[in-house]
Parts: structure tokens; sequence; C-alpha cells
């Protein structure tokens, strides 16, 4: 008889300066034996942190240690908490049917309560989603259609104007070049006045 997938919690707190004007949402992590560090897309081979290098440092390996093979961690933290960047993910607890990372085969068992996350982000204006799980599961929350890649849309909850911007996946399994997503990722930094 086959074992019950079993289910796993998320493994990070959710990361809120109180500054934040813009919350990331992923929609989990991967498995524990491809992170290069305790943090958020931890993944070596994710392009996350080199698309933020790239946009505003106009160096892609900014963050990237690449003899050790991994993110510098202690940096990303000081540069999310000067920017006002929360980050968090849209499930909390999940079931993998297959042994990798792959969003396809993630069962959301309980999604995040993203309120919650915003209540305790007073001052943030727009929601970010990194890939089609995580913006699949905000919008069930919250009941709005689903915006295309590189669009975004508002919407109103409990009085607060927010905007939900929908960006390609930094995942090297959505074949984009680091380059063609970082214009994605631009033009959502250039309206909330990041950058």
């Amino acid at each position: 008889m086959n074992q019950p997938t079993p289910t796993e919690r998320h493994p990070l707190k959710p990361f809120l300066p109180p500054n934040a004007k813009v919350l990331m949402l992923g929609s989990f992590p991967p498995q524990q034996k491809r992170w290069c560090m305790n943090f958020y897309y931890p993944n070596f081979i994710n392009d996350m942190w080199r698309i933020m290098g790239h946009l505003f440092f106009g160096d892609k390996l900014r963050f990237v240690n690449e003899s050790e093979k991994c993110f510098k961690k202690e940096e990303i933290i000081s540069f999310l908490k000067e920017k006002g960047i929360a980050l968090y993910d849209t499930a909390t607890e999940v079931r993998r049917l297959q042994d990798n990372a792959s969003d396809k085969f993630l069962e959301v068992v309980t999604p995040t309560d993203i309120p919650d996350l915003l209540r305790q982000i007073p001052l943030c204006v727009a929601i970010v989603t990194t890939g089609q799980k995580a913006t699949d599961t905000l919008c069930n929350t919250f009941g709005i259609t689903p915006p295309l890649v590189g669009c975004s849309q508002e919407f109103c909850y409990e009085g607060r104007q927010l905007r939900l911007y929908r960006m390609p996946s930094s995942s090297r399994a959505y074949p984009m070049s680091i380059e063609k997503k970082s214009d994605f990722y631009r033009k959502l930094w250039e309206e909330v006045g990041m950058l």
C-alpha cells in the first residue's frame, strides 16, 4: 500500500520589515537539500538575487558568492530592509507530489493568511507574485482574476488600495533570460518608485 505524501510546513518566518511597501510572494521554498542559504529564493540556480543585483546595482553578481556557490544573505537582508521589501510565500503547508521543486507538482494544503501579513505591513501598496502557483493561490484568497505575466491590476482589501503585479518565475525552469526577466521586474520597481 502506498504511503500518503507527507505534509511539509513552511520552514521560514515571514520577512516583514516595518517599512515594507512591497510584499513579494512565491509559492513555497524548494526542498532544503537544494538550499545554499537559510533565506528566501535559496536555490543557487534560482535567478531572483541575480535579477535584483542587475536592476538595482547594474551587477547580476552583486549578491552572489561565486566561489562558494551561495548568495550573500546578510547583504540581501540589508538591501531588503533599506528598500522596504517584504518576502513570504502563498502556502504555509504543502505536499510535494514529486521529488522536486516544481510548482506543477506542489499541492497547497494550507494557503498563507495573506490578510494577516498585510496587517503587519501597513505601508504596503503592492503585492508581487513570482510564478503561476503563487498567483493562483493569492487570487483565490482575494477573489480576483489573475493578471497576465508582466501585468498588474488594482484591488481593494479592508479599505486599502493595493496593486497586484504578476511577474515571471525566477526559476531557471521558466525559459527566459535574466535580462528579459529583469525587464518585467524593472517596470514593477519603477512604478512603485523604488528604481
